[in-house]
């Protein structure tokens, strides 16, 4: 039995070694042409006549010999198939000049620059090369150089077929920031020879709509910091309060708009607040609670439908 099982694998293996080598085909369908490649006798069959769709990466399609004198038979080939052939799509190793400008016309940022550290090693289809800014993952922080993964396709075929493809990138790029340039210390307001703009290599990140880094020294300038800000820290708008304008105690000036007509009183306000903000006054005469919006430094606006006491 043990020998029969060996004879039995000898020639399982004598005919595997006997198999020709799969001849490498582009584009979706095994024509004409790569046939005549292949077995010089079919130069007949017209070249661009489709024989059989071209397999997937890493598959094979084996014409055996019974097929190989059908299409022989076909096209009035007198050639004796006495052996298979076997095809398989042409792959290649990813390039790397193709995938660092992929990632630079994703990325669209002047002066950036990409270190490529590492590809996929697998052989892919001749194709598009693409890796889209939302597959480049994040350093944990932005202004260190530290590699990270980009995700990416090649897209191949007619039917744009995408197989999955990867690098490892070092990434940066010159980015503009706004600094303290001294200890930036809780509800002080920010004065400009407090702050510096500075120009860093940084990972390049893509700015969403709802960002708060700061951008212009006006935009911070009498801001209140809500959070110590350390020498050297960066500013971010969501560390930023606008100051007040009304203080719980202030005497104000309240303006009451019935109408056209307007009303004329003095008031202490029980809370802060901003312009804009609707606070708590006090008229100090009757002691009578109220609303009122914030319109100056020393101003409320209190606006009735009706005409009414207060």
């Amino acid at each position: 039995m043990t020998a029969k099982l060996l004879a039995l694998g000898t020639l399982a293996f004598a005919a595997f070694a006997q198999r020709p080598s799969c001849m490498p085909v582009e584009g979706d369908q095994i024509r004409g042409s790569d046939l005549a490649r292949a077995i010089p006798a079919f130069k007949q069959v017209p070249p661009n006549i489709p024989l059989a769709p071209t397999p997937g990466p890493g598959g094979t399609r084996v014409f055996t010999a019974a097929e190989l004198q059908s299409i022989a038979s076909r096209f009035s080939i007198s050639a004796d198939a006495e052996s298979e052939m076997c095809f398989e799509m042409l792959t290649e190793p990813l390039d790397r000049e193709r995938v660092l400008e992929a990632m630079r016309a994703s990325l669209q940022t002047p002066d950036v620059h990409i270190e490529l550290l590492e590809v996929s090693s697998e052989k892919v289809p001749r194709g598009r090369v693409e890796f889209p800014r939302e597959g480049l993952g994040a350093p944990a922080l932005p202004d260190r150089k530290s590699p990270v993964l980009w995700r990416g396709n090649v897209v191949y075929g007619s039917d744009r077929q995408r197989i999955a493809v990867w690098g490892r990138v070092n990434v940066t790029a010159p980015v503009s920031r706004i600094v303290a340039t001294e200890s930036l210390k809780v509800g002080v307001a920010i004065q400009t020879n407090q702050l510096r703009r500075e120009t860093i290599e940084s990972f390049p990140v893509l700015k969403p709509a709802n960002d708060k880094s700061a951008v212009d020294l006006e935009q911070i300038v009498g801001k209140l910091p809500l959070r110590t800000i350390s020498a050297g820290g960066e500013i971010r708008m969501d560390n930023l309060a606008l100051p007040i304008d009304v203080h719980r105690g202030d005497r104000v000036r309240v303006e009451v708009r019935i109408g056209a007509a307007h009303l004329a009183l003095s008031g202490l306000a029980e809370s802060n607040g901003r312009i804009g903000d609707m606070i708590a006054v006090r008229n100090p005469d009757s002691s009578k609670m109220f609303r009122a919006r914030v319109e100056s430094r020393d101003k409320v606006i209190v606006e009735l439908a009706s005409a009414g006491g207060q």
